[in-house]
């Protein structure tokens, strides 16, 4: 299943606090793979200058443990996404119920709606800010620890193919540095299956028909605000 995080207008942004933890943890790997007693690459001596390119942030989310764990995550907040599919339909409901009856309404009913309209879409955004907040924190958490884990294996990794420098591409241009690279110095793929081996952590199971769409988690509705703020005199 292709793992897409969208900003959040919605509940969960995802993603991400993942790529300022990718950068993160791009650094702690490249202190990790300059050791003093490193040898030094000699300009004259062969295979010593390879660049690669790894997408730290990619190899996170496509490892047979960040899928596991990351889906796990969408479950557990399947009930918190229910609440607030349900809130905001109640949200929707009184600003048509406003938009097509206030203008008949006495002033105290038109009040109520209104009062009870802005309570609503205020429990909506508290609840809604809250699940963010919670969901983006154990989901940094996941990447975290699958990052800890994976970083001596990406210099492992370099050092035994010899490359002299490995540069994470997970911020896409112009926010990143690299602006292209050829597909043959990508060397994710190879990292994520070395990972997946040592993690011993079998795939996924394929998602059936009724589940092979992305998990809504990251696809919340956004409380929009009131038709109007503030009640006014109704026509007579």
């Amino acid at each position: 299943m292709t793992r897409k995080f969208a900003p959040v207008v919605l509940l969960f942004a995802v993603v991400l606090s993942l790529a300022a933890l990718a950068q993160t943890g791009t650094a702690a790997a490249t202190s990790a793979a300059a050791p003093a007693s490193a040898p030094t690459a000699s300009a004259s001596a062969p295979g010593l200058n390879k660049v690669g390119i790894i997408n730290i942030q990619g190899a996170i989310l496509a490892s047979n443990e960040g899928r596991r764990d990351l889906e796990a995550l969408d479950k557990k907040f399947d009930p918190r996404r229910t609440e607030l599919q349900s809130l905001n339909k109640e949200v929707e409901d009184l600003k048509k119920q406003l938009s097509t009856q206030g203008d008949k309404m006495n002033e105290e009913a038109r009040n109520t709606l209104v009062h009870n309209l802005e309570t609503k879409q205020k429990n909506m955004q508290r609840l809604s800010e809250d699940a963010q907040n919670e969901y983006q924190q154990q989901q940094t958490e996941i990447a975290q620890r699958i990052l800890q884990k994976m970083a001596p294996l990406i210099d492992k990794f370099a050092r035994d193919n010899q490359y002299s420098l490995l540069i994470d591409v997970s911020q896409p241009w112009p926010q990143g540095q690299v602006l292209w690279f050829g597909a043959s110095s990508d060397v994710t793929k190879a990292v994520v299956d070395l990972y997946n081996v040592q993690s011993g952590v079998a795939a996924p199971t394929a998602p059936t028909s009724s589940s092979s769409k992305p998990s809504s988690g990251t696809t919340l509705p956004k409380p929009k605000p009131a038709a109007t703020s503030t009640p006014t005199t109704p026509k007579r």
